[in-house]
């Protein structure tokens, strides 16, 4: 797991507290705030992916 990966896991979790919050006490630009805060640890999720498959290639090349 990189820095990417963490990242994204963060980001979700915050998300998902934030959109919680908003959907609790009706505030609509915190629920949001939320989803687009769970949109960026996905894609942080993505990009650790990618990083950790060029990984895997250029070790696999290596052997």
């Amino acid at each position: 797991m990189d820095s990417e990966h963490i990242k994204g896991v963060a980001d979700k979790a915050k998300g998902a507290i934030k959109e919680g919050a908003g959907k609790l006490t009706g505030n609509e630009n915190l629920e949001a705030e939320g989803k687009m805060d769970k949109a960026k640890g996905a894609a942080h999720s993505v990009a650790g992916d990618v990083k950790d498959a060029a990984r895997d290639a250029a070790d696999a090349v290596k052997k």
